[in-house]
């Protein structure tokens, strides 16, 4: 049988609690109280929101809070799961050895009962059913372990007979009538029943276990035994599991605060000294103690410390020595240089006088004398550069105007190539502070490097600004680039393809000193490419010179790209295809000018 559980069928009334809604005054008029409760559960939203951030910020950031929690958790979690255990197995054994004591109990009073009955067969039966119920109940003993309940089975017979010290309402009330259907189902007075049940004392529940058996075929026998000294005696025991489990939780926390301290400590502590040797404080060095695995760490971040400085104090006097080298062979080189290209020149005006073989010879002497000096002059850039050495002339000036002139620069080479440069330019002036002779240099770069891989498509060369921020963007529809070329390409002296030829002469140092110039300026020059689809190069500068760049107001990824659409037929150039392309450009208010050179 399972144990009887009362219920408490007490409801609350349902309009306690409720407050009555506010009736034609608006919300956020001065001096309603609606708005002051909108105001303050808006302040305990933010409270509430910013106590969350804090907790995650110092979840992710603390080590040490990590370790604490989880220990605490899992001690908690230790806990509840033996204190469950703990406190059933008690539970179980308590139910079980009074079950057993009943039911024994029980037994001896269903034989001393039967004997009373058969030895009195004449006679009033409700007073002997009385006398034997007080007898049973006598056995119990001064404390009254039990009640005794005698119970009519057959009709007509009299009522419950209960024995004169206990209140007959309240033990007939404890019997349930499951246990009842049981005993009347049973054919025999061997067969017992228990189940749970409570019985109600001076306005208070308590537990109790009733059992029960067939006396004769009239009559039910019922013992009632309280459980309220085993239910103190659980109480008991979950309150000292309780109590030690709280007890052992916090004690697991301060040993778990005090052994990640040791820890942590250390790390914190190395964390702080490569932070700051990372900064730059190359003489930065952790303290030594003890001869521990994190003594042994920080004897080996200082071994590693010293030899970083080393190695990084000769590589600054190697790049020294390299920068020194670099000026003064450019220097030098000057001069001599000078005098060739002064000799070269009077050859190359007196070229018509000389022979067809000694004609050509002067005319490569001449083109590869000024690439010699085209050299020269980047690398006296890059050693300004390696030297912190460059300065910027900063005066405002339309990009538009740097645009333009720098495809009017590049108009020669653009017609000898057959290729149209189309210019994307806004109808508003784009103003911003830079060095104009270094910004010119970049975009003559880009537009020559555009032409020089755009396999003899067509050219597009965009502007735009924005509050904060200029842009311009030169696109080509040539070879493009590969998966992290876009990065490359601004390496000193890279190519993408080594064997291509270079007709335009470049020196392989442009778009590095581009890279710089732009950098200089606090801007972004940055290259997005697809084999097969070109390149796409953007220049993104500040308006005001010395502020911070945000964001570019063009993107890099050009919009047809971004968008999924084939523009693969963009560069045909057959005359259809180019009579198209200006139609089109007319019709968006684009100006189309040719030319660009190499920077």
């Amino acid at each position: 049988m399972t144990p009887a559980v009362p219920e408490d069928d007490r409801g609350a009334d349902p309009g306690e609690g409720r407050s009555a809604p506010a009736t034609g005054v608006p919300a956020d008029e001065s001096g309603d109280p609606g708005s002051s409760l909108t105001r303050t559960y808006a302040f305990a939203q933010r409270a509430a929101r910013a106590l969350v951030r804090g907790v995650q910020t110092n979840w992710r950031r603390s080590l040490h809070l990590r370790v604490i929690s989880t220990t605490l958790v899992l001690s908690l979690v230790v806990m509840v799961g033996l204190g469950y255990v703990l406190v059933s197995q008690v539970r179980s054994g308590l139910l079980e050895a009074k079950i057993s004591t009943a039911v024994n109990d029980h037994r001896a009073g269903l034989n001393l009962a039967l004997t009373e009955l058969r030895e009195n067969e004449v006679g009033d039966r409700n007073r002997l059913l009385y006398n034997i119920t007080s007898e049973l109940h006598s056995r119990s003993g001064d404390t009254g372990l039990y009640g005794v309940v005698i119970r009519p089975s057959v009709n007509g017979e009299n009522g419950w007979a209960t024995d004169e010290n206990s209140s007959p309402q309240r033990l007939e009330e404890s019997v349930p009538e499951r246990l009842v259907n049981e005993v009347r189902r049973s054919e025999s007075t061997e067969q017992q029943y228990h189940t749970y049940t409570s019985i109600e004392q001076d306005g208070s529940t308590e537990p109790a276990l009733v059992v029960g058996a067939q006396l004769t075929y009239a009559y039910e026998l019922y013992y009632v035994f309280p459980l309220q000294h085993e239910q103190e005696i659980l109480d008991l025991v979950q309150r000292t599991v309780a109590l030690v489990g709280v007890l052992l939780v916090v004690l697991l926390g301060l040993i778990a605060f005090v052994i990640t301290r040791q820890v942590v400590s250390p790390v914190r502590s190395a964390a702080r000294s490569a932070e700051r040797l990372a900064a730059g404080d190359l003489a930065e060095r952790m303290t030594v103690q003890g001869e521990d695995d994190l003594a042994r760490l920080a004897v080996s971040f200082n071994d590693m410390a010293g030899t970083l400085q080393e190695k990084i104090q000769e590589l600054e006097e190697l790049s020294k020595l390299q920068r020194q080298f670099v000026s003064d062979v450019s220097h030098e080189l000057r001069t001599p240089l000078t005098t060739i290209k002064m000799a070269g020149d009077l050859l190359f005006d007196d070229r018509e006088e000389f022979e067809p073989t000694q004609r050509r010879s002067v005319e490569l002497l001449q083109s590869q004398v000024e690439r010699f000096e085209e050299l020269l002059s980047d690398l006296l850039e890059i050693s300004r550069h390696d030297a912190g050495a460059a300065t910027l002339g900063i005066e405002s000036v339309d990009i538009r105007d740097a645009v333009m002139k720098a495809v009017g620069d590049a108009e020669q080479i653009a017609e000898r190539r057959g290729i149209k440069v189309i210019l994307r330019l806004p109808a508003e002036p784009c103003v911003a502070e830079f060095d104009t002779r270094r910004i010119n240099r970049i975009l003559r770069n880009l537009i020559v490097n555009a032409i020089e891989h755009s396999e003899g498509r067509d050219v597009i060369v965009a502007a735009a600004g924005d509050r904060d921020s200029v842009a311009v963007a030169v696109r080509d529809f040539g070879v493009g680039l590969k998966e992290g070329e876009e990065h490359l390409c601004f390496d000193r002296f890279w190519r993408a393809d080594p064997a291509r030829v270079r007709t335009t002469g470049g020196t392989g140092l442009g778009l590095a000193i581009a890279k710089e110039d732009a950098q200089l300026h606090g801007g972004w020059l940055q290259a997005w490419g697809m084999p097969g689809q070109g390149s796409q190069f953007r220049l993104s500068l500040p308006r005001t010179s010395g502020a911070e760049l945000r964001g570019s107001p063009l993107p890099l990824v050009p919009p047809e790209i971004a968008l999924g659409r084939n523009f693969a037929a963009y560069g045909d150039r057959d005359n259809g295809g180019a009579t198209e392309r200006a139609d089109r450009s007319d019709q968006h208010g684009e100006h189309a000018s040719r030319g660009e050179e190499d920077a």
